[in-house]
């Protein structure tokens, strides 16, 4: 009788639990510029791409996926966190095709764009510059502990947190606006010309999407 119990017990229990790595998404940001989604796929598991506009794909996991062609055919990529993967239109689902969940940000460009590149004017030389196409500029910012920038300037902007830290934005006119980023925070930035300072004592990692 109390090994039937248990057996109940144990099983209501995993009916109850949520399944740790069931595949979500969830719309961050949407504007007339973008429209952002923070997705995770369990292995084995496919999300539809339903919209006809290119996207970037930004893991903040490293991984592996299939992105489905609309003929049928699939294309492997892996999945390095940090790294930025583009996709133009033709594609109909992402497929989870590793052994862990698949965790990225997806942001989806509403506009044509702009047949410019941008390079890295107007900011410090310790970005690193992903992509820059006529859809957007894509680069990697860290900023260790303590560490200052120089007077730099951001297009509008989206934001996506890898390693969060308390950081200081010194403007122009010398005014001081506190900012507290949190790992897997995505965000929509406007643009701003700033000093960054990191306050405090973790450093700070993001990748910065500034569509055209």
């Amino acid at each position: 009788m109390r090994s039937w119990s248990l057996s109940v017990c144990i099983g209501l229990s995993l009916i109850a639990a949520p399944a740790l790595s069931a595949a979500s998404s969830v719309e961050k940001i949407k504007n007339p510029i973008v429209a952002v989604t923070e997705d995770t796929l369990a292995p084995g598991e496919s999300e539809a791409i339903l919209s006809d506009h290119p996207s970037v794909v930004v893991p903040m996991a490293n991984g592996s996926a299939q992105f489905i062609a609309s003929g049928g055919g699939a294309q492997a990529q892996a999945f390095r966190r940090g790294g930025v993967i583009f996709h133009g239109i033709g594609f109909t689902a992402i497929k989870n095709d590793g052994a862990l969940p698949l965790h990225f940000a997806r942001i989806e460009f509403l506009t044509a764009g702009k047949p410019e590149t941008w390079g890295s004017a107007g900011l410090t030389p310790s970005y690193k510059i992903l992509l820059d196409n006529r859809y957007a500029r894509v680069y990697s910012i860290r900023i260790t502990s303590q560490e200052s920038e120089p007077l730099h300037t951001h297009h509008d902007r989206v934001v996506v947190v890898l390693a969060g830290a308390t950081l200081e934005h010194i403007l122009p006119n010398g005014k001081k606006e506190p900012v507290d980023l949190k790992a897997d925070e995505i965000a929509w930035h406007w643009a701003a010309t700033h000093k960054g300072h990191n306050l405090g004592q973790t450093d700070f990692w993001a990748i910065i999407v500034e569509p055209k």
